[in-house]
């Protein structure tokens, strides 16, 4: 499914990314791992190559435009660049957007706007060149529903969404196609963080998971196989999309 390719994918230290990771790497790509998680995406890459996968592991800020630049370039000339995965991104405590600080505030923003902007901008040129690639920005439900107390966190997904549209648009000449993916509620790290800044964390969670038509979180294997579909040429004709992942909830 992903023979011979190159897939660059940011956040992949854990949770979505790491299984991203993992599961391109079986469908046969060369996978560069990045994360400013050092020790957690090496782990990671060594875990794959373990198995017989092709995987590097690189240190990375994504709020970095120009360490940015810099690894994308590396890498497509070492390896090529057929795909890169903006999944790198952060949540905040719960909190009304009147009470929210402006240092929260701010940090989100950052990496979750600056950071799919940065990949983008980077990978971009290369694929654009070249005529083929396939870019996956990770959005969130929130981009697509009203999630309270999560502000911040849903107008830097919202962005994602909007912005995933522009450069499907202006790539498409170029053979270069956009998608996001928007989870639900998934049970990794950022899931978590959003559950325990509750009053009563399991109940938060009991609470959530009614939420859902299929009455559970998602997992971050489900996530990661809409991932590698995305970045797939079985998805050739598929570019723009904000493909929903969230167990029928934002339809409930």
């Amino acid at each position: 499914m992903l023979d011979n390719k190159t897939v660059f994918i940011t956040g992949a230290g854990g949770g979505i990314g790491s299984e991203t990771a993992r599961q391109c790497a079986d469908a046969g790509a060369r996978v560069v791992l990045t994360d400013v998680d050092n020790d957690g995406v090496e782990s990671v890459a060594e875990s794959i190559r373990e198995t017989g996968g092709n995987a590097v592991a690189h240190d990375l800020d994504v709020t970095n435009n120009e360490q940015f630049e810099d690894l994308v370039a590396v890498t497509a000339e070492e390896y090529g660049l057929d795909v890169i995965v903006n999944n790198a991104g952060i949540g905040h405590d719960a909190a009304y957007t009147e009470d929210l600080p402006e240092d929260a505030r701010d940090r989100v923003m950052s990496v979750n706007i600056n950071g799919v902007w940065n990949g983008c901008q980077a990978a971009l040129p290369i694929m654009k060149e070249q005529g083929h690639g396939s870019i996956i920005n990770v959005a969130s439900l929130a981009a697509i529903v009203g999630l309270p107390k999560q502000a911040v966190y849903s107008l830097t997904k919202g962005a994602i969404v909007s912005f995933t549209r522009a450069v499907a648009v202006e790539s498409g000449p170029s053979g270069v196609r956009a998608n996001a993916v928007c989870p639900g509620f998934i049970d990794t790290g950022v899931g978590k963080e959003y559950f325990d800044s509750a009053d009563d964390p399991q109940k938060a969670r009991e609470r959530s998971k009614r939420a859902y038509p299929l009455r559970r979180l998602g997992d971050a294997e489900e996530v990661a196989a809409a991932i590698r579909f995305l970045a797939s040429d079985e998805s050739s004709y598929i570019t723009g999309n904000a493909l929903r992942i969230d167990g029928g909830y934002s339809v409930a």
